[in-house]
């Protein structure tokens, strides 16, 4: 395997930084944070640069390019900013799902202005009651002639509160067991009567990356908008988090090498005992330890969208790389702060914002222990 990034990879990584470095203006980039507000504005002009949907052939509006593409951008973006990058790359979340099992018509109705950024896409997965357990379902979906009738609750839901429609997985079929077997994945549109969306305010951080509640209240909507077959949705969604899990890998990439990149510069600025601290060895091994975490995380994220590209999707490969990729943000943006001393923890200095970003990575589409869950468990079937 040779993982020599292309000239055309490279000027895609180079298209994406010169966009941030125009358009991430520091304070701006506050602004966002301190309103927890999402960036439409820069949303649709990174759409119109086709960086929102890399990964999604030339028919639908997309740039035809692959899932690694895709991640350069993405960790491009979150490597610039880690709140509004994340938010940008998050605005077609879950459209992927549409794209692989959908229709023609839904692919047309909902992937298309998804990829020119005309709409944004929600996937509603976790519940209140089961979190990253998503083998069982209160969101009950039943036929009635030839519509659905959903009840049940979504929540901690990206894009909840702008999205323009919904995947939400429901339980279609309650005698089955194991119960997943009877799930499906049904297209909700925002403006169907009993819908009801509540924001949720107050995150850690990614504040420009919008989160919600969706509660469906005897929610009717047509047949057709069923995304593939009936009762298969668990499986669309395993499929969907084994590609996923790889770009939010790429997410924690980018933001621990912006973090790293402020710690370092900062070092060689920064002066104590009348030397620039970046001549202290103390920090120097910090940085050393730092940019080999970065460099690790990296490779197994190339590698994990690799074989994806390739056809050959390892899942096992996509678990580590998130688990790896989002301890090692985690570890990068606290020694950047730590660098950085006592400014490191004023928002100012951009590094605490890193930091809080960073943690997410370690929790959303499956938590490091269930990565390391999914690992073992492929492990115990090869040996």
């Amino acid at each position: 395997m040779h993982f020599e990034l292309t000239e055309e990879q490279l000027s895609i990584k180079k298209a994406v930084r010169e966009f941030c470095e125009k358009e991430f203006k520091p304070e701006l980039m506050l602004e966002f944070e301190r309103k927890e507000e999402f960036p439409m504005e820069l949303y649709k002009k990174a759409a119109k640069l086709g960086f929102t949907s890399m990964r999604f052939p030339e028919e639908y509006g997309g740039q035809g390019y692959g899932l690694l593409e895709d991640c350069l951008v993405v960790e491009e973006l979150c490597r610039a900013d880690p709140g509004v990058g994340a938010a940008i790359v998050s605005g077609t979340f879950a459209s992927d799902i549409i794209y692989h099992f959908g229709t023609e018509e839904q692919k047309e109705k909902y992937l298309v202005p998804v990829c020119r950024g005309e709409l944004i896409s929600a996937g509603a997965f976790t519940e209140p009651a089961h979190g990253s357990d998503i083998t069982r379902l209160d969101t009950i979906a039943v036929k009635s002639g030839g519509e659905f009738l959903i009840n049940g609750t979504k929540t901690l839901i990206t894009n909840a509160p702008i999205a323009n429609f919904f995947g939400v997985l429901c339980q279609t079929d309650l005698e089955v067991t194991p119960s997943y077997r009877g799930q499906s994945y049904i297209i909700v549109d925002r403006d169907v009567p009993g819908v009801d969306v509540t924001p949720l305010k107050g995150k850690m951080g990614i504040r420009s990356t919008l989160l919600g509640e969706i509660s469906f209240s005897n929610v009717r909507v047509p047949e057709e908008n069923l995304v593939g077959e009936l009762n298969k949705g668990f499986y669309y969604a395993m499929k969907f988090f084994d590609k996923s899990r790889i770009q939010i890998a790429a997410h924690a990439v980018g933001m621990a090498q912006g973090a790293f990149e402020r710690a370092f510069n900062y070092a060689k600025k920064r002066t104590a005992f009348g030397s620039p601290i970046i001549q202290f060895q103390a920090i120097q091994l910090k940085l050393a330890e730092m940019a080999t975490k970065i460099e690790a995380a990296r490779l197994l994220t190339y590698k994990a969208a690799w074989l994806y590209d390739k056809g050959k999707v390892d899942p096992m490969t996509s678990s580590m790389a998130k688990a790896f990729a989002a301890r090692a943000a985690v570890e990068v943006t606290d020694e950047a702060i730590q660098i950085h001393g006592g400014y490191g923890y004023l928002e100012d200095y951009h590094v605490e914002r890193y930091h809080r970003c960073a943690k997410i990575t370690d929790i959303y589409e499956g938590t490091t222990e269930i990565q390391k869950l999914n690992i073992a468990r492929y492990l115990l079937k090869r040996m």
